[in-house]
């Protein structure tokens, strides 16, 4: 069992059933009534390994969100909240947030905005969650096409993540998560970075010891600024294009949301090579890394303008312009960078033709 600790919770790495998480519910919630957050796919594959190991959640309400992004909106939400204050749920009861990373975003906004805060705990079952969505006390939903538009900051009690939940994935699932733990190294461990890059098979990552060093990366930044006034910033590398592509897409032919992070950071790794920083052969070395994992989908140049036209909205930005992450060099990376939108423009460009030369 590994355990880190965050600024005000800890995190546990290893079996669930070996860990802490029985005695941490009897020493704090032994008179609290249970909510289980879970999505189609974890009601399905981890619900019943939870409430047959632990006999105490036998009795808990397991409130069954929608599966996907374009599900993560207010009025699921409300229905929620409403369904919380017909089982009388107050204050001093507790959320358990069981699956991927919309289920930790949302069920964590969910808890806490209702009654001004109950408590909750994550048990993250994707890759994705484990190593990034569940870490560092972001929650929220989005507004249309604009991701994570409405949400707080508001840590969980504790994290609770086992690698056993890994096998209920698709392959696919585990590969955008893999994203995440790229864009880690890339801003700010290129030792992590050389490690992934060697990999063959992603079950390379998934040893306790592996996931604790990934999400040590994240942790120490976190614990440095948890409100992403300075720091913390550079773990939107590869976000500002990747989530404009997200939300452009969303009700159309949607991204995962890791491969929708994959390609934003060959575009922003692009605009930090276009500015004179990051090396002509570091370049070439993300680009071969990113579309070795992650093909490039259907992106039409017709397309350009509407996704553009999110980067206006994004949270980054400031006094009207687009802010961005710039790499220096794989392991430093800067943040509020301001970006001209012909840049970005350029970078889209060059992302379509990546796709076009392979078929």
């Amino acid at each position: 069992m590994i355990k880190l600790n965050g600024s005000d919770y800890f995190i546990e790495i290893g079996s669930i059933e070996n860990s802490s998480f029985s005695e941490y519910i009897s020493s704090n919630y032994s008179d609290s009534k249970i909510i289980i957050m879970v999505d189609e796919n974890t009601n399905d594959y981890c619900l019943e390994y939870m409430i047959t190991t632990f006999d105490f959640l036998a009795d808990a309400e397991v409130m069954l969100l929608p599966e996907g992004e374009e599900n993560k909106v207010m009025e699921v939400c409300f229905q929620v909240w409403e369904a919380l204050s017909e089982y009388r749920i107050g204050r001093r009861d507790l959320v358990i947030n069981l699956g991927g990373g919309v289920v930790t975003d949302m069920g964590g906004f969910i808890a806490s905005v209702y009654k001004r805060g109950i408590d909750f705990i994550h048990i993250p079952t994707s890759l994705l969650a484990m190593i990034d969505a569940s870490i560092g006390g972001k929650t929220g939903i989005d507004l249309g096409m604009n991701k994570n538009q409405l949400g707080v900051f508001q840590n969980p009690k504790a994290i609770f993540i086992d690698k056993t939940f890994l096998g209920t994935l698709e392959p696919r699932e585990m590969v955008n998560g893999f994203a995440e733990a790229l864009k880690h190294g890339l801003v700010r461990d290129k030792a992590l970075w050389e490690c992934l890059i060697s990999i063959n098979n992603l079950s390379e990552i998934s040893t306790d010891e592996k996931l604790a060093q990934i999400i040590s990366i994240k942790l120490d930044i976190v614990n440095a600024d948890a409100l992403e006034k300075g720091l913390r910033k550079i773990l939107n590398f590869g976000h500002t294009v990747g989530h404009a592509l997200e939300g452009y897409y969303l009700f159309k032919d949607p991204i995962d949301h890791g491969h929708a992070v994959a390609l934003g950071i060959i575009c922003e790794s692009f605009i930090s090579n276009r500015l004179g920083k990051l090396s002509n052969e570091e370049f070439a070395e993300i680009e071969k890394m990113i579309l070795a994992w992650f093909p490039i989908p259907t992106i039409k140049i017709s397309d350009i303008p509407g996704v553009l036209e999110l980067l206006h909205n994004d949270k980054k930005n400031h006094s009207g312009k687009i802010q961005c992450c710039i790499l220096e060099r794989i392991g430093l990376c800067n943040y509020d960078q301001p970006i001209d939108e012909q840049l970005f423009h350029e970078s889209l460009v060059y992302l379509i033709s990546k796709s076009a030369s392979k078929n």
